[in-house]
């Protein structure tokens, strides 16, 4: 069982800040911006790669979620990154699909 599946399961605490029949959103504990949310799927998929065309509202979900976090948070207007992480090269450290926003501050390109 993956640590998000923990938190799903309220196994593991965390800084909840959204939930829904389909999602989570928690606070990431090591935040690379001001604002890092990450919002998981209830769905166990491992990552984006894995996700199957049954899968397209829950991604579509995921997507509006963060959208909504992004404006109750503020960071709407001046800007905001999501991130969907996918292998070890990708950066993946959590066998379970989440996306990050990040915001709170200008981003740099390229990332990584």
């Amino acid at each position: 069982m993956t640590l998000f599946a923990k938190i799903i399961a309220g196994e593991f605490p965390a800084d909840k800040v959204h939930e829904d029949e389909q999602c989570i959103a928690i606070r990431d504990i090591n935040p690379q911006a001001p604002v890092h949310i990450l919002v998981i799927p209830k769905k166990p998929l491992v990552n984006v790669a894995s996700a199957a065309a049954e899968d397209e509202k829950l991604l579509g979900h995921l997507m509006l979620t963060a959208k909504a976090l992004a404006i109750s948070e503020g960071i709407a207007e001046t800007g905001y990154r999501l991130v969907l992480n996918v292998g070890r090269h990708g950066g993946q450290s959590v066998d379970h699909l989440h996306v990050h926003l990040l915001g709170g501050r200008a981003m740099g390109w390229p990332p990584g």
